[in-house]
C-alpha cells in the first residue's frame, strides 16, 4: 500500500515531476481507455501498459487485503465499493495536490483491479482449504 501511495502521489515519474499549475481531469468514462486501445500503435508501449494494466494490477493487492483484513465474509460488491472509495480518495488527492490527473477511467480500472484481487484471493483460499482437507 505504501508503494501504491508513493507511485500515485509522490513519484517523480508518471508526470508528477514538477506538478501542474492548474487542475487536470477527465470526467468522461472510457475516454482514455478507448484512446489507449485505439491508438496503441502510436503511443509508447510502456505508457499503454502502465495506464491500462498498471491501474488494474496496482489495486489487486487492495482487493485481496480487504477480504483478508476486514472480514473473510465480505462480499464482492462490498470489496468493489471499498476499492472504488479508496481509488476516489487517491484521485481526489491527485487533483487537489495537482500531482496527477483526476481520471474517471482510473477509477474504473482501479476498481476492476480491486475486484480481480478479491477474486484471486478467494480462489487461493478455496485451493488452500481443499488441500488442507486432502491432507
Amino acid at each position: 500500500m505504501a508503494l501504491l501511495v508513493y507511485f500515485l502521489l509522490l513519484s517523480d515519474g508518471f508526470g508528477r515531476m514538477d506538478g501542474y499549475s492548474q487542475y487536470r481531469y477527465n470526467l468522461i468514462p472510457f475516454r482514455e481507455i478507448v484512446r489507449f486501445i485505439k491508438y496503441w500503435e502510436y503511443i509508447d508501449f510502456f505508457s499503454v501498459v502502465v495506464n491500462l494494466l498498471g491501474n488494474v494490477v496496482a489495486f489487486m493487492p487492495f482487493g485481496a487485503l480487504i477480504r483478508w483484513v476486514i472480514d473473510r465474509k465480505i462480499r464482492w460488491f462490498q470489496a468493489v465499493g471499498y476499492t472504488f472509495l479508496f481509488s476516489l480518495c487517491v484521485e481526489l488527492l491527485q487533483l487537489v495536490a495537482k500531482v496527477g490527473v483526476f481520471d474517471v477511467d482510473d477509477l474504473i480500472l482501479n476498481t476492476l483491479g480491486g475486484l480481480l484481487g478479491f477474486i484471486v484471493y478467494y480462489l487461493l483460499l478455496l485451493i488452500n482449504r481443499r488441500s488442507e482437507r486432502n491432507d
